[in-house]
């Protein structure tokens, strides 16, 4: 039985709470019977339990996804478009409610709970746009008397794996994209956030999605493998879709290769943030705080390593600290918090782990550095390291904590190749205001996503996704998405009379 529990909070519409997976339009347990907490990272409280799905519990929803493609493939466009939109509003009804469930599941502040679901609705609101411009082509080859015809299909059922920083937008991303193109979705949560999932999912059956074109199958740390692995498996899913670590994300990779399945990877960045004497040092300034203070550094793209000029080095770094000093660390639905806690105990030791290492190694800790402990929450103070070396365990793993580090530089060579001396490749940034070195650096760093005096840059218009070790495929974006989960078709006809005249 599930534990009953006492909501820290209270909803406009209860309705929307569910804790129960979502299979082909019913709420339903896990055979096992298992079910695992889910927690408030602002006082380490659990407040919620779900379902701990297994491999057990697959077929029945990914099959649920299969009947429900047979026809859905067939819907209109226009109709995919129309419940797309009204998905989009039904999401935007419920802004506060669902604003509430990230907070308490990511601990991110309320403000940054609305700015995700500002950015998460911009993916329903393209992606139903999307749904209507799916086009083949018609052309005539070099026979004469033949025409070649394209056409686009969807490749069938679909499997998200999802993280748990941005929760709605990745879901949002994932399933608008495979809704558009006339696929279903299975949708594997993360362990810390499948209540705003679930929401969602309640929603798109209110927005009258048919029953099994997207699914949800919750489960604990312990079991996500092999409910993961499952989902990679099945003869049914054609499609797999995972945003997370690079480890992981060669596994899910290695999987699907034996079923010789499409796969888009979103995985892990390094980023680079390049600052120039020349720039704009209040635009820097305000686009790096923004991006690297977010969700207390826990994005894939924010700053991991921000290279200064010689030349603004000192006063930059001392007005960052000045700002800085001025976040207020607290609970995510505290009025007057500016920045909340990472989203898992793991993300603390880490974090502690770096500085440590970094420190022993020969780095300043400017500020920060400790676990903030009058609390039984999951706080970091707000941290900041100079003097950082190669040989530091921070100068080459992505961070995903309340650490910025600052490194000088002195020629645009010299931080061209510092940044891109790692093996990801998700996103760069740089400001300058010479507009020769601004195409420099967007041929010359190595990322699939440069922010050119630009911080965060991800938006629905835009393709989105990396090189090198950050993996593969693009999500958003014109085309490029929706072909994610479509497959191109030849059609050649030979006509008669064309080649002779007649």
């Amino acid at each position: 039985m599930a534990k009953a529990y006492e909501l820290p909070f209270k909803l406009d519409n209860p309705d929307l709470f569910h804790t129960e997976s979502f299979v082909h339009g019913e709420w339903v347990k896990s055979k096992s019977g298992n079910f695992f907490e889910v927690i408030d990272p602002g006082t380490g409280n659990p407040w919620a339990s779900c379902p701990t799905n297994d491999a057990a519990d697959v077929d029945a929803a990914v099959e649920s996804c299969h009947t429900c493609f047979e026809s859905y493939k067939k819907i209109s466009p226009r109709s995919r478009a129309q419940m797309l939109f009204k998905w989009d509003s039904l999401i935007r009804e419920n802004r506060e409610d669902l604003a509430t469930l990230l907070v308490y599941e990511t601990g991110k502040p309320r403000s940054e709970a609305y700015g995700e679901l500002e950015y998460s609705t911009g993916f329903t609101w393209w992606f139903a746009g999307e749904a209507e411009r799916i086009q083949g082509t018609v052309f005539t080859p070099s026979a004469p008397d033949r025409r070649v015809f394209t056409i686009k299909q969807p490749l069938g059922v679909a499997a998200a794996l999802v993280p748990w920083n941005f929760p709605i937008a990745m879901v949002l991303r994932k399933a608008g994209a495979a809704l558009a193109a006339g696929c279903t979705m299975v949708v594997k949560p993360s362990p810390e956030t499948p209540i705003t999932c679930l929401a969602l999912a309640y929603l798109a059956d209110k927005a009258g999605f048919p029953k099994g074109a997207l699914n949800v199958l919750t489960t604990d740390l312990e079991k996500t493998p092999e409910l993961s692995e499952a989902l990679c498996r099945h003869p049914q899913v054609k499609k797999v879709t995972f945003t997370g670590s690079t480890r992981v994300g060669k596994l899910i990779a290695k999987l699907c290769s034996d079923g010789l399945k499409k796969v888009t990877l979103e995985l892990g960045g390094n980023c680079p943030f390049l600052i120039f004497d020349d720039a704009n040092l209040d635009q820097a300034m305000g686009q790096l705080f923004a991006l690297k203070w977010r969700h207390a550094g826990q994005a894939c793209v924010t700053a991991n390593r921000v290279y200064l000029q010689a030349g603004i080095f000192d006063a930059f770094l001392a007005k960052w600290n000045t700002e800085s000093k001025k976040l207020i660390v607290g609970h995510g639905a505290d009025k007057a918090t500016t920045m909340g806690p990472v989203t898992t105990p793991r993300g603390v030791e880490k974090a502690l782990s770096l500085v440590a290492d970094a420190k022993k190694k020969g780095a300043s800790i400017l500020m920060g550095g400790n676990k903030i402990s009058n609390t039984t929450g999951y706080f970091f103070e707000p941290t900041v390291i100079t003097g950082i070396t190669d040989d530091m365990e921070i100068a080459s793993e992505e961070i995903f904590a309340p650490i910025c580090t600052f490194i000088r530089f002195e020629k645009e060579t010299e931080a061209v190749k510092a940044a891109n001396d790692t093996s990801m490749g998700l996103a760069s940034y740089c400001f300058t205001k010479n507009v020769d070195r601004i195409w420099r650096l967007f041929e010359n760093l190595e990322a699939g996503m440069i922010g050119l005096n630009t911080g965060n840059s991800s938006a629905a218009e835009s393709p989105f996704g990396g090189m090198k070790q950050s993996g593969y495929g693009k999500e958003s974006g014109k085309d490029v998405a929706v072909s994610e989960y479509m497959t191109t078709k030849t059609g050649t006809l030979t006509v008669e009379g064309l080649a002779d005249g007649k």
